[in-house]
């Protein structure tokens, strides 16, 4: 199967000036192309793997028959490589709000404010690099939570919605420390809701 990087349907400084364009082209060419491109590695390596999606190998990671070393480098590489194709697509310029989500949020969590100022926080607490993300459970129940890393919740069972990136390298160049300030700005370029 073929891995490729999401396609941005926009440019890297459209975003601007919650998400600035040197980041954007530093994180997307530089960061998620070297997921891609370790993950492939390890793909190359397993050729049990060659017809699996790497949103499929993330959910049956522990069942994978690869050596531990490969387990991990799959668990990061190719998690890393995954989670960063939807972080892309879940941004955009324009807003394309999925009315129907918004809904379950708020039938969920009482209202989108009282989801957003979960989500904020979930992403705040996330003690060094990971993700905040809202997903739906085996149940369809949604679900926010954070994980380390490039942990995918793929590999949980659950599927992923909506994540932010609080790796340092997603947000260091515009905001330096100030975790909490990207957080709030990200909203501003989320199109789903």
């Amino acid at each position: 199967m073929e891995h490729t990087l999401y396609k941005l349907p926009y440019s890297f400084d459209a975003l601007e000036p919650h998400i600035d364009a040197q980041t954007m082209e530093i994180h997307y060419t530089k960061h998620h192309q070297a997921y891609l491109d370790n993950f492939k590695k390890v793909v190359e390596k397993n050729p049990n793997l060659k017809d699996l999606s790497a949103e499929d190998i993330l959910r049956d990671l522990k069942k994978l028959d690869v050596s531990e070393e490969d387990r991990k480098a799959l668990q990061n590489h190719g998690g890393g490589f995954v989670n960063h194709n939807l972080y892309w697509s879940v941004m955009g310029p324009e807003k394309q709000i999925d009315e129907t989500l918004v809904s379950d949020i708020e039938k969920t969590f009482g209202s989108l404010d009282s989801f957003k100022e979960l989500f904020n926080l979930t992403a705040t607490k996330q003690f060094g690099s990971g993700w905040a993300w809202l997903v739906r459970d085996k149940n369809q129940d949604l679900k926010v939570y954070s994980l380390p890393n490039q942990d995918s919740p793929l590999s949980l069972g659950h599927e992923p919605i909506l994540a932010i990136d609080v790796w340092e390298h997603a947000y260091y160049l515009k905001y330096q420390n100030k975790r909490v300030e990207y957080i709030e700005n990200w909203w501003n370029v989320v199109k789903i809701v």
